[in-house]
């Protein structure tokens, strides 16, 4: 019988496979120079430990052998959206849309145009090219490209769990899968990119990437790098401020399952409202209700981040664990033919359009958005910190604008899509979407300019004045 004990301690074990990974990376050198993330050591780890190889963990599991596990991953995601938009980040300027094209047009249809890109050419990929090859795989099969590439594990899951909602019962571990070896695509491959950026004069602030903070080899921070993780907005003898926040994240997330539950009560046909969108959006009420109250700024934005970012070290940790060895190597040989393709998009993007579309640090941009399209963000922000340590090129801070424009467009793509494709509507959705995301590079070219007439190793404009305050901070330290 499975109750809240076996869980908890199913919860518990992956936390003891946790701290040894992450004390495993701080050790092995070849995990700290491929910057692999210690969730995903973590779940390699449960994934040959436990019911399929050696069998030595004691994770519960259902009657027919296979462990309750696998469905922690989908209200992992679940709770991880529902912490989106709650909280409010300190200084945060309101910038109308018409601005923020004007000043990032180029980070923000870079930013959007890659990811429907990824969307619209898999779909395609998936109808001319997989579906001939492979007649028996299902036609959603290619849209587990982009779910797990750009959207990472926890898009992977919310996907392959509407996919599976429609009888493709096999979509979650395709999903898993997918967004596996997107990280470990953009970690390697990443580090590939960047060394052959630095011997050909493409980056501006690194010359090598010998001399990287030893805080991001061995994952452990010392003491004068150490930052806050948040401020405390109530007070501990009312409430604890952890408390405060957690509870805000659940009620969101119970609300959007409560919600869930009544629409698939009204609307029992063939499509549905996924359940992350509905905690999300419960996650939008609440804040919005409170800052009607005027208690809006008691919610810390670096609180509500940190608990979305360790909720998706077990995600991932879980979902690697989860992958069924045997839909892998039934599938073996139309997900390396997609996954490779997958990664061909990833690089030609960031390599032929990034350097004509950026107006300046072309590749340190380009870098970022190939992290973050075989991953997560996460994995963007750890190769452009390789590649600008202090931040200095504004690629982050110009990012962080425009996804607040490119969350909505995001979310509707991931609401969408997935339930047209399980009801074999793909050929429409995918036309959009490559459409979209050439309509991007072209309102890109028109509003913030081309640049393919400037050599690769060429500066740009306003890099010189930033290289020159960068290395007097060098020199200075």
């Amino acid at each position: 019988m499975f109750g809240p004990y076996e869980m908890l301690m199913d919860f518990g074990l992956m936390s003891i496979i946790l701290l040894f990974a992450h004390l495993l990376r701080s050790k092995v050198k070849l995990l700290q120079y491929i910057y692999m993330p210690s969730s995903l050591i973590a779940g390699f780890i449960a994934l040959f430990c436990g019911w399929q190889f050696l069998d030595v963990l004691p994770f519960a599991v259902r009657e027919s052998g296979t462990p309750y596990m696998s469905s922690y991953p989908y209200l992992l995601v679940v709770v991880l959206f529902a912490t989106l938009f709650l909280g409010k980040e300190e200084n945060a300027k309101k910038v109308p849309f018409g601005k923020m094209v004007k000043d990032i047009g180029d980070t923000f249809f870079y930013n959007l145009g890659s990811e429907f890109w990824q969307f619209g050419i898999a779909l395609l990929f998936g109808l001319f090219i997989l579906a001939p090859l492979f007649p028996e795989i299902h036609q959603g099969f290619a849209l587990m490209l982009p779910a797990g590439f750009v959207g990472g594990h926890g898009y992977a899951t919310a996907i392959g769990k509407t996919m599976q909602n429609y009888g493709w019962e096999e979509a979650l571990t395709v999903g898993y899968t997918s967004a596996t070896v997107g990280l470990l695509s953009g970690v390697i491959g990443g580090m590939i990119l960047i060394n052959i950026a630095t011997r050909k004069g493409w980056t501006r602030l690194v010359k090598d990437v010998a001399s990287l903070p030893e805080s991001m080899l061995t994952g452990f921070v010392p003491e004068k790098e150490r930052v806050s993780m948040g401020k405390e907005t109530v007070n501990p003898i009312a409430l604890d401020p952890f408390t405060w926040h957690f509870a805000l994240t659940m009620a969101a997330f119970a609300l959007g399952y409560y919600v869930y539950t009544l629409s698939k009560t009204l609307m029992p046909g063939k499509y549905e409202i996924p359940m992350m969108c509905l905690s999300m959006l419960a996650g939008v009420l609440i804040q919005k209700v409170l800052d009607g109250i005027r208690l809006g700024h008691y919610v810390d934005k670096h609180v509500m981040n940190r608990i979305g970012s360790w909720v998706t070290d077990y995600l991932v940790a879980f979902g690697v664990a989860s992958i069924q060895v045997s839909v892998v190597v039934k599938y073996a040989m139309p997900m390396l033919i997609l996954f490779t393709f997958g990664v061909f998009l990833c690089v030609s993007f960031a390599l032929f359009l990034g350097r004509r579309v950026f107006h300046n640090f072309w590749f340190e941009r380009s870098i970022f958005v190939y992290g973050w399209n075989t991953g997560v963000v996460a994995m963007g922000v750890t190769l452009l910190r390789v590649v600008d340590p202090g931040f200095k090129t504004k690629t982050l801070e110009d990012y962080g604008l425009a996804y607040v424009f490119i969350s909505f467009f995001e979310i509707a793509v991931v609401t969408i899509v997935p339930s047209l494709v399980a009801n074999g509507i793909i050929l429409t959705p995918a036309l959009i979407l490559t459409g979209a995301a050439i309509a991007c590079i072209v309102l890109s070219k028109m509003l913030s300019g081309w640049h393919a007439d400037i050599p690769a190793n060429a500066l740009r404009e306003g890099e010189a004045e930033i290289i020159k305050e960068f290395n007097m901070e060098e020199n200075a330290a």
